[in-house]
């Protein structure tokens, strides 16, 4: 009884433990507060699209890899045991019998290509060319990911400002019910004043529920590009930068940006690869066209049951085996004459290819250089809007808080207050937004200007 109870104890102290360590994990989690910068590291570490194109940069390399190999001799070792039944060829007199007999055969044999028109020398710097595009190709999936970890982190930077302002409306909105409830507890005011200032608290109160909502769903699209999959909430560190000021400085030339990114972005990189690659492909499909000199080679030996000495006694397996050994060397030419044009028609379709290869690095240049211009152009938009909401949202804030004290003194109704305010508040809105739009806009062309923004190896 003893015995049993201690083993209860000792089971439910192991799931206490297990729920401890599990609640003791989340609350670690729920406290840490994040930087883009580690959000970035974590979802590039945990990311599962990403293991896809790491094992494709594998796979390549491995493709690379056996390309070299292929230069060495190929080498081969045969062994047969058979039985001969009925009329056979004695091997050693070539002449037929008809007796039941087994034999041994034993060989290895080999083969070099000495000359197949350079196609094996291209073939390894394809495969080297493809296996460095691929590499650059999961380096610009990094760079992707990272792009949208940093939008969704300003996203909730954007809502959680909007949650900050929509808390401020609120506060206003209850200390004007509290102001009016007391009015017209006293008979100053009507109790129509009263159910307006409650509709506008109610309405406020609204728009803050919803700003949460959105809150949890932005924060579960970057919970969700981190793969973080057993979570719902995480707290960020506030990265909000003052407003840049407006200068009088010339500005952003597309050209010089594209020119640096242009140098540095996997993608272009890449399609670079592809284009060096499908020449040597190229290569080494016309290598098809020419003659091939390959050197072959063998040697090996055997045991024949028929084999006999003077007195008719099968000679032992090791004599054959030392007294049957043969060697071979040879030379072989391969000239290919006609096999109904289909060397030529790869040839074809690899010039086909390289074609496509260099049309593509074109388009990936073209859409580089368009995203930049646009961000440019954008960036040049923003700091002027920037500016002007900034301006607008003072003279709102003003413009309220004149309206505020005229309501107080009871010279306008609850729905001019509610109208100033909405205004205040929609003036906020779009300053925090030109704000992180600005943001985003200016850290994205720093990538583009080879600005080290994400730690990216």
């Amino acid at each position: 009884m003893v015995y049993i109870l201690a083993q209860y104890i000792r089971m439910h102290l192991r799931k206490n433990i297990a729920v401890l360590i599990f609640l003791i994990s989340i609350s670690t989690f729920s406290q840490k507060i994040w930087t883009l910068e580690e959000c970035i590291d974590y979802a590039i570490e945990h990311n599962l699209q990403l293991n896809d194109f790491q094992f494709n940069t594998e796979s390549n390399k491995e493709t690379y890899r056996q390309s070299v190999r292929n230069l060495l001799p190929i080498i081969n070792g045969f062994a047969d045991y058979s039985i001969n039944f009925g009329r056979s060829i004695n091997p050693e007199d070539n002449s037929f019998v008809n007796t039941e007999f087994f034999s041994n055969n034993y060989s290895l044999r080999s083969s070099f290509d000495l000359f197949q028109g350079f196609q094996k020398i291209n073939n390894i710097k394809a495969s080297r060319f493809l296996f460095k595009a691929t590499q650059q190709e999961s380096l610009q999936q990094k760079y992707l990911l990272a792009l949208r970890v940093m939008s969704a982190y300003y996203d909730i930077q954007f809502i959680q400002g909007l949650i900050t302002i929509a808390e401020e409306q609120v506060g206003i909105s209850q200390t004007n019910y509290d102001l009016v409830k007391k009015q017209v507890e006293l008979g100053v005011m009507a109790g129509a004043d009263l159910y307006e200032a409650e509709s506008l608290l109610l309405a406020d109160k609204l728009l803050l529920t919803q700003n949460e909502n959105r809150l949890k769903a932005a924060k579960l699209t970057l919970l969700q590009a981190m793969n973080i999959q057993e979570e719902t909430n995480i707290a960020l560190q506030p990265e909000l930068l003052p407003l840049p000021e407006v200068t009088n400085e010339e500005p952003v030339v597309s050209d010089s940006i594209f020119i640096k990114a242009k140098g540095f972005m996997p993608s272009v990189k890449a399609q670079g690869y592809r284009v060096k690659a499908a020449k040597k492909q190229l290569a080494a499909t016309r290598a098809t066209l020419y003659p091939s000199i390959s050197i072959n080679g063998s040697i090996g030996t055997g045991y024949f049951e028929t084999i006999t000495d003077t007195l008719g006694v099968t000679i032992p397996f090791r004599d054959q085996i030392r007294d049957n050994t043969f060697k071979f060397i040879g030379v072989s030419l391969n000239m290919p004459i006609f096999n109904g044009l289909a060397s030529r028609s790869r040839v074809k379709q690899q010039k086909i290819a390289l074609e496509r290869a260099k049309n593509n690095a074109k388009i990936t240049e073209q859409e580089l250089y368009q995203i930049i211009q646009q961000l440019v152009q954008e960036n040049d938009a923003l700091h002027v809007e920037t500016a002007q909401t900034d301006k607008r949202m003072e003279s709102q804030r003003l413009a309220f808080s004149i309206a505020q004290k005229r309501y107080e003194k009871g010279m306008i109704n609850a729905i001019e207050l509610g109208q100033a305010k909405n205004l205040f508040a929609t003036a906020q809105n779009q300053d925090l937004q030109a704000r992180l739009r600005l943001r985003v806009n200016t850290s994205t062309l720093d990538f583009y200007k080879g600005l080290p923004i994400f730690n990216i190896n």
